[in-house]
């Protein structure tokens, strides 16, 4: 007896929407984790913003750094031998504020390195209000 002839054979089928939804994620994963970051073609000249000018504040210590490294409390020269020593002429700068402003103005082509040693300088002094002026970009 012959089964075979009666029947319809049906043609197999390959079902690709599991494929699809395995290709999606893994899409999906590679555009989360790819970093498109470009540091050799970066042009940063800082700093500059559009923001208007502050009012006076008088709790407020300006410190000034140079491009040549050195550094001011107001309008008096100070030399940066430690971070504890600058913290000390922070203090004495503040007087009775406990919490003064720092505001540190920051020449663009000073180093950071000199930037980071006026806030280690502020933190040692317990100083948490630090903030950097700028200039105008349309000067």
């Amino acid at each position: 007896m012959d089964f075979r002839r009666g029947r319809i054979r049906d043609e197999p089928d390959i079902n690709l929407v599991p494929f699809i939804d395995v290709l999606l994620v893994i899409v999906i994963f590679l555009a989360v984790t790819t970093t498109y970051s470009k540091y050799s073609e970066l042009q940063i000249s800082l700093p500059t913003a559009d923001a208007e000018k502050a009012a006076e504040r008088p709790q407020q210590i300006n410190v000034a750094v140079t491009q040549a490294g050195t550094y001011m409390i107001g309008r008096t020269p100070v030399g940066f031998t430690t971070p504890e020593a600058f913290s000390t002429e922070l203090k004495r700068a503040a007087g009775a504020n406990e919490n003064p402003v720092v505001i540190i103005n920051a020449d663009a082509k000073a180093s950071h390195q000199s930037v980071i040693r006026v806030l280690e300088a502020a933190r040692l002094a317990g100083f948490g209000r630090i903030t950097f002026a700028t200039q105008n970009a349309t000067k």
